[in-house]
């Protein structure tokens, strides 16, 4: 280990007790199937199943909603400069 390298947390999983998702994989799969062939009616369009699919796909947007970190704008930080360096001005000068 270097003297300035970071050490990466250890990653988080969660397995889920009450949830099967091989089977629910596997449900899915059959009912496309059938839908191909011809067996089940086809699926009714719906928003739902596009909603989020463009956010998935860009790893910095998709690290942002999940950190759920607001961006600090630059303009606050410039007025809290400006704030700072008044502050330390009139102390140096004795105007406070």
């Amino acid at each position: 280990m270097g003297m300035f390298t970071m050490q990466k947390p250890r990653g988080f999983h969660h397995n889920y007790i009450y949830v099967d998702e091989r089977k629910e994989k596997l449900e899915k799969m059959t009912e496309n199937a059938k839908r191909e062939l011809g067996m089940a009616p086809p699926k009714e369009f719906s928003p739902e199943d596009i909603r989020g699919k463009i956010f998935a796909q860009t790893k910095h947007v998709r690290r942002r909603r999940e950190s759920s970190r607001k961006p600090v704008k630059v303009g606050i930080l410039l007025v809290a400069i400006v704030v700072l360096l008044w502050l330390w001005y009139a102390l140096s000068n004795g105007l406070i």
